[in-house]
């Protein structure tokens, strides 16, 4: 495997500047054939900036100061090139790169990336986005030794710092990931973006994920906290943004194909195809999953395909059009009571309850560069989605039903004596985002503003009301059939949003720089539709059946603010600080979704806080590399669920929170302290600490203030260490992660008096461990692990709706075998 397999790297910084006179710097790129060098990616950190050669081999750095730069060079094929160059006025140069002479084993390309790298954070500039001052973190997924056929989260996540996960038994269908008191329910309050595009089903009225790519398509993950609400939203959680895989620039064809087989009949098949023609490049990839999961009841299966072409129509001009399609079927086991889990954990007594998804993404993006100093992109992008949940969910018609033990009742025809409750939903969204970045001189100090705005439509809409009482994934409505079902609803929810965001990268010297930011939201959600409301006798006999009209509308506008530091007293480290204003809308499922475990207040509204981080990061050396700070959070009108004075569980705004905490990554080379030859081995040791703390401030509701935060481990701890000898790499992770409240009570146990338990309590204190290898031979690359080494019996969610109610458990020891061929 050659140096090739990834992409991106980051140069030296910069040795020496003097503030009087700014130069050129024009430099070509060239094999030892004098053959001219495209793509190659050309590095001078000390501007924040990176270009690319031209065809030609051709770059340009403008208005340098006079003084030293290191400038790093990259491309396939070629090792990498560094060299030190004086600018005492406009200079031109020849660069000529080395072509690789060897076979690199995976020890080695990992080293080199490690020591280009270290620990990677974002640029404080990328394309037309501004990264400075902010807690980024980003996932280079090549590099990551796990289960990558399973999008297995705790161990591609393992070194972002407080992430809480869901994990659920669909071979990572779904992403389900929150931290710092946020709820992990599909991501929902984390903005999330494919290639810089919305990919949600409603970024402000349903912002849930029902869609994430696989794993092995990406390139990376960048995870930006707080101040990412500024240019990407309003959430609370920030900015996650998978970065799909990009045409091979130096080939016209490029295969990959893995195939994998795993526990419980699991088997995935991902192949991709790659390169560039001329100015066209393109990148491909089919992807098949399917299993039983380890439970009764929990068969899945899915089809993902995605392409983006693009075609170049100058060096300055490109355009790239993205399409994605996801379709698959699941069953869902339903959740349990703590007592079925304690007894048995396998266990499922849902046997049609059904869970699909039609997902259709598309982008198309134009990015011009008007000068050396100003780049410009337009994304127009749109969603064309469904998803649909038919089960039974216990008897509707009772006041006291159970959802969770209720009795899916046979009669002797072997007819199912209840309809299935089924909901609908349909997102027809689109959106275009407009961004302008340019670099000016401002007191002999190259500053950087970005100006944005952002257009959002969608017209969703959702029906909830009986389904059938097969066992098929049968998605009609029985309405005929079931008249006076209790659950019936139809609603439209045309939502509209219009956003203008900036920001500003101020250098105020060589070493610090202050990044000051605002977004204006203007943010429509309507609500159309009715609902029927059925009364019952004792007997459960429907005695009136009244058709109910909600019409809402709730439209709002304001202006949000930040402001991020970042000071850099040399390359090896960076301090940084940050403070942010955050938004939540309520969304449509605040406002209309039926549920057998809760009520909503009609009165509720949106959330609204403060986010702030900081910290420092940096590497000592090659030995060490690490990012360690505390962040706060100010939650108030926080959306939770309490009871009321009849003892029903109803969803509401409960208060003002604060959530605050402690976090640090650090990854220790262990052979680089000791040893001076480890050509060809690898051992690092990693270890990912958050420190989580929180009280509930103020609360009109009894019993609330001084409560602890739901969904906050006091400890969450990932560790592991990484060996690797030649083409051959192990890696073990040990998770821990203390009991955590699942409810604004902070029920210690599941109450045994509340005839929904299952629902309320503790999620107790759970630790896993993971082991996977990988070994590389030519073209062939084999991949094979043991997840939850220990076999340890835990859950992760106590679900209030699908796919429970009640306890998810989470799977057992499992393996799994992925086979790659790479041409």
């Amino acid at each position: 495997m050659r140096l090739r397999d990834y992409r991106v790297f980051i140069g030296m910084l910069l040795i020496a500047t003097s503030v009087f006179g700014q130069y050129q710097l024009e430099g070509t790129v060239i094999g030892r054939n004098n053959e001219p060098i495209a793509n190659a990616e050309v590095y001078n950190q000390a501007i924040g900036t990176q270009v690319v050669t031209d065809k030609s081999g051709r770059f340009i750095f403008d208005d340098l100061p006079a003084g030293k730069y290191l400038i790093a060079i990259f491309s396939f094929d070629f090792e990498i090139y560094e060299e030190q160059v004086t600018i005492e006025g406009n200079a031109s140069k020849t660069f000529v790169l080395k072509p690789l002479g060897e076979e690199l084993s995976e020890v080695l390309i990992t080293q080199r990336r490690e020591k280009i790298f270290g620990l990677k954070q974002l640029k404080p500039v990328e394309g037309t986005a501004i990264f400075a001052g902010k807690k980024s973190e980003v996932v280079l997924v090549d590099q990551t030794v796990g289960n990558l056929a399973s999008n297995n989260a705790r161990q591609i996540y393992a070194q972002v710092v407080g992430l809480n996960i869901y994990e659920n038994s669909d071979a990572g269908l779904q992403l389900n990931i929150g931290g710092r008191g946020l709820d992990p329910n599909r991501s929902a309050n984390f903005n999330i973006k494919q290639n810089g595009y919305d990919i949600s089903a409603d970024v402000l009225g349903y912002p849930e994920s029902y869609y994430t790519p696989p794993a092995e398509a990406l390139s990376e993950i960048q995870v930006i906290r707080g101040a990412a609400s500024l240019q990407y939203g309003t959430q609370f959680g920030g900015l996650i943004n998978f970065k799909m895989k990009q045409p091979n620039p130096n080939k016209e064809i490029e295969l990959v194909s893995r195939q994998t087989l795993g526990s419980f009949n699991l088997f995935t098949s991902f192949n991709s195809l790659s390169g560039t023609i001329d100015k066209f490049s393109y990148y491909t990839y089919i992807n098949y999953k399917s299993g039983d999961g380890y439970r009764p009841n929990s068969e899945f299966d899915s089809k993902n395909i995605y392409a983006t072409i693009g075609y170049a129509f100058t060096d300055k001009t490109k355009l790239t059009l993205d399409v994605t399609y996801l379709d698959y079927l699941a069953q869902q086991p339903g959740g349990l009571t703590d007592t079925q889990f304690n007894k048995d954990p396998n266990y499922s007594n849902r046997t049609r309850n059904w869970f699909d998804i039609d997902w259709k993404l598309f982008s198309l993006k134009l990015e011009h560069k008007f000068s050396k100093k100003t780049d410009f992109s337009l994304n127009l992008f749109g969603l064309d989605a469904s998803r649909k949940a038919v089960g039974f969910r216990g008897n509707p018609t009772i006041l006291n039903s159970n959802p969770i033990t209720d009795v899916d009742e046979v009669d002797a025809n072997g007819t199912y004596e209840f309809p299935r409750d089924l909901i609908t939903g349909n997102f027809r969204n689109w959106g275009a985002e407009a961004r302008v970045l340019s670099r000016y001189n401002l007191l002999g100090k190259e500053s950087v503003f970005l100006l944005g705005a952002k257009y959002y439509q969608a017209n969703n809409d959702s029906r909830q009301g009986a389904g059938s009482n097969k066992t098929d994934a049968d998605f009609n409505f029985a309405t005929v059939a079931f008249p006076d079902y209790p659950n019936q609803s139809t609603f439209d929810f045309p939502n509209l949003n219009v956003a203008l965001f900036g920001e500003h990268i101020f250098n105020l010297s060589d070493t610090f720089s202050v990044t000051p930011g605002f977004r204006f939201e203007y943010i429509k959600t309507e609500s159309k539709g009715e609902y029927n409301e059925v009364n019952f006798d004792l007997a459960g006999n429907p005695i009136a059946n009244t058709i109910r009209m909600d019409n809402r509308v709730f439209d709002r506008s304001f202006f949000l603010f930040g402001i991020g530091a970042s000071y850099k007293p040399n390359r090896n480290i960076e301090v940084y600080a940050n403070i942010s204003q955050n938004y939540r809308s309520v969304t449509f499922s605040d406002i209309r979704v039926v549920s057998p475990t809760f009520k909503i207040d009609p009165q509720i509204s949106d959330e609204e806080g403060y986010t702030a981080d900081f910290g420092a990061r940096g590497r000592v050396g090659d030995i060490l590399s690490y990012d360690i700070g505390g962040f706060g959070l100010l939650y108030d009108d926080r959306i939770g669920t309490v009871f009321d004075d009849r003892a029903n569980r109803v969803r509401k705004n409960i208060g003002k929170a604060f959530i605050y905490g402690l976090e640090s990554f650090v990854d220790w080379n262990i052979l680089s302290t000791f040893f001076t030859d480890t050509a060809n081995y690898k051992v690092n040791w990693f270890v990912n600490t958050s420190l989580t703390d929180s009280e509930y401030l103020e609360s009109e509701e009894a019993g609330v203030k001084g409560k602890k935060v739901e969904f906050i481990p006091a400890i969450n701890l990932k560790t592991g260490v990484k060996f690797g000898y030649k083409n051959f790499m192990v890696s073990t992770q040990f998770t821990y992660l203390s009991e955590q409240y699942t409810d604004v009570s902070n029920s210690a146990i599941a109450q045994s008096t509340d005839n929904r338990n299952g629902i309320i309590g503790e999620i107790p204190s759970y630790h896993i461990l993971d082991v996977s290898a990988s070994y590389t031979y030519k073209n062939f690359k084999l991949e094979t692990g043991i997840n939850n080494v220990l076999d340890t019996s835990y859950f992760t969610r106590r679900a209030t709706g699908y796919p429970g109610p009640g306890i998810i458990p989470s799977d057992p020891l499992t393996w799994y075998a992925t086979l790659q061929f790479k041409w």
